[in-house]
């Protein structure tokens, strides 16, 4: 009668316990697919993050937006292998300290730092995360962890100075600075330099707007020189602003700023400075792919083609052109330097003798003008 009761209740309980076991086996084979899927999730996860930290925002039309070409080519050269973060429109200080900390507790294995002011930030965010590789844009701090990088922008700052001393009426050209470092001053230097060789009666009119990136103060900046008589506007901001305010005074001409800025073509903007970063971008990454990166410091111009010369409009007479272009492939060979002697500071002092070239060390700590621009420069 037990018996029979117990083998009656036995049925279910034996169901429920097959039931059971299936439903073990099910999940163990649900977990172990779920694990194979994790393990191939991982097996195709990137192999290396990189970082871009960025003073402006990606659609500036001019250095950041190059930036971020470049960072895109590193996506396109890699796939897969490679995943890229990054953030726009971080102040330069404590902010992007922060920002850069932020990026390697994420796994970045190297973040590049795009901005002068970020300097200081990534040294020491750099000796946080002695793991993690750096690269200073257009500064001159080390580490072992930290490379620094910049473009010789001064090469392109002397063909536009030949074009603007060839092509202005009233002698004046305006050129708008962002901050008074080395960087400004050499691109300022560079252009009067050639301005004046082929007009001997251009004068310089500068004002500093104290900022990468403000589209209002640089068109302010652009149409005060506008309005002191400036024909031709050179601009060491971000923005397209400048190129706007000389569109809308017509008559005056511009040049692209880091950018090509050729919705701006022909006229104001009749040529440009182009950074091109993304072969650099694609070397550095590759170097920590392959285990290779060290710390090194990279100044490139228009030979290795970190520089680039945009389009030279047709509003630029043919002779004139013919000129700049020549310039550029002079460069490029090796055979002119923009800065070669004769050439006096602006205190009159001799800087350098005939034929005598300047060397890195004093181009890249500037800090004083050549002979004939006027005014000072800020402390």
């Amino acid at each position: 009668m037990h018996l029979h009761r117990w083998a009656g209740h036995s049925m279910p309980y034996l169901e429920a316990n097959k039931n059971r076991e299936m439903f073990m086996k099910i999940r163990s084979l649900f977990l172990g697919a779920a694990t194979a899927l994790g393990f191939a999730t991982t097996s195709i996860a990137a192999d290396v993050k990189v970082g871009f930290v960025y003073v402006g925002p990606v659609g500036d039309g001019g250095w950041t937006y190059e930036h971020d070409q470049g960072r895109l080519a590193v996506e396109e050269a890699f796939g897969d292998r490679v995943e890229t973060i990054y953030q726009e429109m971080v102040p330069e200080g404590a902010d992007s300290e922060r920002v850069m900390t932020q990026m390697a507790l994420q796994g970045a294995d190297l973040i590049f730092t795009t901005s002068f002011g970020y300097m200081d930030p990534t040294i020491n965010v750099a000796q946080k995360f002695p793991n993690v590789k750096f690269e200073h844009a257009t500064g001159y701090k080390r580490a072992d962890n930290v490379s620094t990088y910049s473009a010789r922008f001064y090469e392109g700052r002397a063909i536009q100075g030949h074009i603007a001393g060839k092509m202005t009426k009233s002698n004046i050209i305006g050129y708008i600075g962002s901050f008074p470092i080395p960087e400004v001053i050499r691109g300022i230097n560079s252009a009067y330099i050639h301005a004046k060789r082929v007009n001997p009666d251009v004068e310089f009119k500068i004002i500093w707007v104290y900022t990468w990136f403000d589209p209002a103060k640089e068109a302010d900046a652009a149409t005060a020189l506008i309005e002191q008589g400036a024909d031709v506007v050179l601009q060491h901001t971000d923005s397209t602003a400048p190129q706007a305010a000389a569109e809308k005074a017509g008559n005056v001409i511009t040049f692209g700023q880091a950018s090509d800025m050729g919705e701006y073509a022909p006229m104001p903007r009749v040529s440009s400075i182009i950074d091109n970063w993304a072969p650099y971008y694609i070397a550095r990454t590759q170097a920590v792919l392959d285990g290779t990166w060290e710390s090194v410091d990279t100044w490139d111009g228009i030979g290795p083609g970190m520089v680039g010369i945009g389009e030279i409009s047709d509003a630029v007479p043919a002779d004139v052109k013919a000129e700049a272009l020549a310039m550029r492939d002079a460069i490029a060979n090796g055979s002119y330097h923009p800065f070669t002697g004769p050439l006096n500071k602006q205190d009159g002092s001799v800087w350098l003798a005939e034929g005598e070239t300047a060397d890195d060390g004093t181009l890249l700590g500037m800090n004083f003008y050549v002979d004939g621009i006027t005014g000072d420069i800020p402390q």
